[in-house]
């Protein structure tokens, strides 16, 4: 693979990651309700991860070929984002006000949780969908598939840095804050209700 393509890519990938979305807000609110990130991050990456497998194995002609597939994977995501986002409005209210860390969560609970956040929203999919092949080279010694997997692994080790980053950073600046985490949780929830709302407009619309 050309170096330069390589570069160009991972400029490209670390504006999507530190560009605030539904991603973002998962990573504020582990933070804040978990003493760890981690498990978190590594299920919103997964996702990525399926993702580019996806697209490695030719998602594309797969849609074209499947009317109403990414419609039904919209709606399925839209109602995801809106059920998590009313949690985070909901519940852990009280424990954030007082910044306390919730352990009650399990690593398997966190991680599905960050996997559906970013595996069922059809942006993630549609940027990876539209990015990855454009930046393959075909005079390259590597199949195509082996590219796509190559930049897509390159794409989760920069976000993999930037939303810990977030997560850590949320934790360790608002902590002493109690009442502006509680607000930042709360805002973090408004982010997927925005993004729910987001998609299911655009559905409407088309």
């Amino acid at each position: 693979m050309n170096p330069g393509t390589v570069a160009a890519f991972w400029g490209v990938s670390v504006m999507f990651a530190m560009t605030p979305g539904a991603d973002w807000a998962y990573a504020i609110s582990a933070g804040l309700k978990h003493r760890r990130v981690t498990p978190a991050v590594l299920g919103m990456l997964s996702g990525h991860f399926l993702v580019t497998l996806l697209v490695a194995l030719g998602l594309a002609a797969v849609m074209a070929a499947t009317p109403g597939l990414l419609e039904g994977l919209t709606l399925i995501g839209v109602v995801y984002l809106v059920w998590l986002g009313i949690s985070m409005l909901r519940t852990q209210e009280a424990a954030v006000a007082e910044g306390k860390a919730d352990e009650s969560g399990s690593w398997k609970r966190e991680a599905l949780t960050g996997f559906g956040v970013s595996g069922l929203n059809p942006k993630v999919l549609l940027l990876l969908m539209a990015l990855l092949p454009q930046f393959t080279d075909t005079a390259s010694d590597w199949p195509m598939w082996l590219q796509v997997i190559a930049l897509g692994c390159l794409h989760i080790a920069g976000s993999f840095v930037i939303y810990t980053a977030v997560g850590v950073s949320a934790r360790i600046v608002l902590r002493t804050r109690p009442v502006v985490a509680m607000w930042v949780t709360r805002f973090s929830g408004c982010i997927l209700l925005v993004v729910a709302s987001y998609l299911l407009w655009e559905q409407l619309l088309h």
